[in-house]
């Protein structure tokens, strides 16, 4: 849109059941040639880039959300933490696509990511001087999602432009597998760097990830801005707008994922399941935030090696279902190796849905348009995790934690109903047609 041996176990034959269900097209490519991209150093850069940075952005989200609550003691404001990150992606997301297809994209998330350690480095400094409150915090992190926003358009459209169309498709899959490498390890390194250091040393290591990812985007080669306009004008950002309503598959994905999201989120509420419910402490903290990666990267890894999907519509709108019933197991759990594997789950049907809606909506979409295209996909995004996680901390505010969790599964249960009646074309979707 989240173990132990029978949880691995288990993951295995949840990934290998699933490809069954969805019926994977026979393919005969060999392992070479799945890794072939690797050979392109290009890719490799962005890859080592897109990788540090993952890390990074999972670490400090983990960081912010355990520092705001050892501040507040309330769900509520973990839920106000999705509002403030929500709002720059809704007022900057369009421009910051058009202006992804003007500018040299590389450049653009350079720049982003500097104002993201900027934010760091600020954070780690009034944490160590013991002057963190909370509205500092939220300065923060209204910084550092104007720079995430200014950034996603621009790091989306990137890849189409440093590998071929053939490759790509399978480029999406490895770069999949990576990010959900770095995701789950940033919330285990977060919360065993604030369990020995504290949490101005979790700052501080985020600092330093960002800083290599800039470092790697630098050895990549100059790349010509998409278009030839250097200008950003409103017709330009309507244009975008345009193009996604009117195409029902690019809309039908990322209407599926922001609703199942706002209602399924149950990110914002795991530092009161590892304080309060599971009573686990920050590095078991760490690992709970972690785990919906962990599951999500053993997903990828499957999916390197099967051939594509056959049935991509159908797969995504199964993807949705089972993240709604692992995120209702995952709340009502009360032992910490069950929410773990639950929360793994979750992750195991993100990572499906991930990589069925990036390759179709960026394969759908012109690459002079896919800065614009990219930014709306944003905006969905941003709404479904950042309101999701509003939704998810006002509601456990007003009921408990483990409502808020269930009602929301139940509620991706829904999402996945409608969208199958009301969009045939995104239910009869096949990636190669």
């Amino acid at each position: 849109m989240s173990g132990g041996v029978g949880a691995s176990v288990y993951a295995g034959g949840f990934g290998l059941g699933f490809a069954r269900m969805t019926e994977i097209e026979p393919s005969s490519e060999g392992v070479e040639s799945r890794f072939a991209v690797f050979r392109e150093a290009p890719f490799r850069w962005f890859a080592t880039s897109r990788l540090v940075s993952a890390t990074a952005m999972t670490l400090v989200s983990a960081t912010v959300g355990w520092h705001a609550y050892d501040l507040s003691q309330s769900p509520g404001q973990l839920g106000l933490l999705g509002l403030i990150r929500f709002a720059p992606q809704l007022l900057l997301s369009l421009p910051a696509g058009a202006i992804a297809d003007v500018f040299e994209r590389r450049r653009l998330i350079q720049l982003a990511q500097l104002l993201s350690m900027l934010s760091s480095l600020s954070l780690c400094a009034i944490t160590l001087s013991g002057m963190a409150t909370l509205p500092a915090l939220y300065a923060a992190v209204a910084l550092a999602a104007a720079a995430s926003v200014i950034e996603q358009p621009a790091r989306a459209s990137l890849l189409p432009q440093l590998v071929s169309r053939a490759r790509f498709p399978r480029a999406v899959t490895l770069m999949s597998t990576l990010l959900f490498l770095g995701f789950s390890t940033g919330p285990v390194l977060a919360g065993f760097t604030m369990g020995k250091g504290g949490i101005a040393a979790a700052y501080g290591l985020h600092s330093v990830l960002v800083a290599v990812s800039i470092f790697s985007l630098a050895k990549l080669p100059p790349l010509a801005a998409a278009t030839s306009s250097a200008r950003v004008t409103a017709s330009a950002i309507v244009e975008g707008l345009q193009y996604v309503f009117r195409n029902k598959i690019v809309l039908g994905c990322m209407t599926l994922d922001m609703f199942a999201v706002i209602l399924g989120g149950a990110t914002a509420l795991l530092p009161v399941f590892a304080r309060d419910i599971l009573k686990v402490g920050e590095s078991g903290y760490g690992l709970l935030s972690g785990s919906l990666e962990m599951g999500a990267l053993v997903m990828s890894g499957v999916l390197v090696f099967l051939p594509s999907f056959r049935r991509a519509g159908q797969t995504l709108l199964w993807a949705v279902v089972a993240f709604g019933l692992a995120t209702i197991a995952f709340g009502l759990s009360r032992s910490f190796p069950i929410s773990v594997a639950s929360y793994m789950l979750v992750g195991m049907a993100d990572a499906v849905s991930v990589v069925l809606r990036s390759t179709a909506i960026q394969l759908s979409t012109p690459d002079e348009l896919r800065g614009r295209v990219s930014s709306v996909n944003f905006i969905f995004i941003g709404a479904s995790n950042n309101l999701g996680a509003a939704e998810s901390g006002f509601l456990a505010e007003l009921t408990s934690a483990t409502f808020a969790v269930v009602f929301g599964g139940i509620g991706c249960l829904v999402v996945a109903a409608l969208v199958a009646w009301r969009n045939p074309e995104l239910r009869s979707y096949r990636l190669n047609d």
